[in-house]
């Protein structure tokens, strides 16, 4: 954006001149701590490309097992070894807490790990045990530093052994190369296996719900998050065994048990062929429904050609083709991080705290607890004088969020709507809808 205003050289003398009073006569005081809590990396590809995945399996009433996802495009290999070998070195540290105990540490792991690069290798999963006991929630805290690039970063896992018959007592896999698959997320005309190792069952079904269509309220609306609150569109019943190919080809959310009526079980998400990808023109405007008003969107979605109508949207926001072009990158691109980020048993734009996340981009802060984590995004500086000193105090605006019990997600987090009153929606919606990407802390744009 160029916001730059010319000064005539009267002007510019003047202003010249306020600066070289200012600093001969003030210091200058800013909070500049280093705060050690701040997580907003997790969410932001640009301070750490480094995305490792997750899951837990409880092998055993007393053992469950944490499996580390490392996407070989994310690891930094080097050949600056003994053997010039092309490797990575990664230490894994897991502390596991008990929540239902207050928070107790109940176990540690590690792994040292030498990772050397094959061709043609897309991932590589590392498993850890870890002891737990039945009957309780449990939060494994992991870090993991990147030796080479000297990068640490940190997750949360939550899980629990409070039923045999949770998700976290399932495995799925690929049915062709029999490899644990980390996302419930599959694809029209993927076959995959469930395995229940722990329980001697023969019968699955499959309750089929029809995908969410329904975006959330705006965050100052005191209006909860739409979710499943329907009931299944058909349920499948079949014999079953760890070896069944199972597919999915429609849109939908397939909550799969041994019991007919169980509220425990498997969840596999059906989002279209490309997902996380928005490179099709009817999944390319649905997001539009957080800045386009409802007449808009019908409008679009009417269209005899959908793409040129999609395009004339965003040419009529940027006002030309290269600032439209700048905003579909950016605003395709938050979408498709907060796929990946935020997936629960809907499209990870979809939930709220994609919706912020779209609107507002990654956060500055981001605290976390074991239930509920703190966005917070920086807001223009506090500037004040006292004693001959210019302080500027660094404000923020924050969006909190808490874990919401799902059946068919652990990674379904609801805004707590009541503590977020001041938003500043309308003005990020005006500013996108003038070709601005909105910022908090511009103080221009509010």
């Amino acid at each position: 954006m160029n916001r730059n205003n010319p000064f005539g050289n009267y002007r510019a003398s003047i202003f010249a001149g306020l600066i070289l009073m200012l600093m001969v006569s003030c210091s200058i005081t800013r909070n500049a701590a280093v705060d050690t809590k701040d997580l907003s990396y997790l969410y932001n590809p640009t301070k750490s490309s480094f995305r490792p995945g997750f899951s837990v399996f409880n092998e055993s009433p007393n053992r469950s097992v944490l499996t580390v996802r490392f996407p070989a495009s994310s690891l930094f290999f080097s050949e600056a070894n003994p053997k010039g070998i092309p490797t990575a070195q990664l230490l894994v540290t897991v502390k596991l807490f008990n929540i239902s105990a207050g928070r107790l540490l109940t176990d540690t792991a590690f792994v040292d790990l030498d990772i050397i690069r094959e061709e043609g290798r897309q991932d590589y999963l590392y498993k850890l045990p870890l002891k737990v006991e039945p009957g309780y929630d449990y939060n494994a805290e992991v870090k993991i530093l990147d030796q080479l690039k000297a990068e640490v970063v940190q997750a949360f896992v939550p899980f629990n052994t409070m039923s045999p018959g949770n998700r976290y007592n399932f495995m799925a896999r690929s049915h062709s190369g029999k490899n644990e698959l980390l996302s419930p997320v599959v694809r029209p005309n993927q076959f995959v296996n469930l395995l229940y190792p722990n329980m001697p069952v023969d019968s699955l079904f499959i309750s089929v719900f029809k995908p969410l269509s329904e975006v959330p309220y705006p965050p100052s609306i005191l209006l909860p998050e739409k979710t499943i609150d329907y009931d299944p569109d058909t349920i499948i019943a079949m014999a079953w065994s760890d070896t069944l190919p199972l597919m999915f080809p429609d849109e939908g959310v397939y909550f799969c048990t041994p019991e007919s009526k169980s509220e425990e079980g498997f969840t596999f998400l059906n989002f279209g062929p490309g997902y996380p990808l928005m490179n099709d023109p009817e999944f390319m405007i649905r997001p539009l429904a957080y800045l386009a008003s409802e007449e808009e969107m019908n409008t679009i979605r009417s269209a005899d050609r959908p793409k040129l109508a999609l395009d004339d949207f965003w040419l009529k926001c940027g006002g030309n083709v290269d600032r439209s072009r700048e905003l579909i990158r950016i605003f395709y691109t938050r979408i498709l991080y907060a796929n990946h980020y935020f997936t629960s048993f809907k499209e990870g734009w979809r939930t709220e705290r994609g919706m912020i996340y779209t609107i507002y981009g990654p956060p500055d802060k981001v605290y976390k607890k074991s239930d509920e984590e703190s966005w917070g995004y920086r807001r223009p500086v506090l500037k004040s004088s006292w004693g001959g000193r210019l302080h500027l105090q660094e404000r923020y605006l924050f969006f909190n969020f808490k874990l919401r019990n799902s059946r068919f997600s652990d990674n379904d987090y609801y805004l707590s709507r009541s503590e977020t009153l001041v938003s500043y929606w309308d003005r990020a919606v005006a500013s996108w809808r003038k070709g601005l990407v909105f910022r908090l802390d511009n103080p221009e744009d509010l």
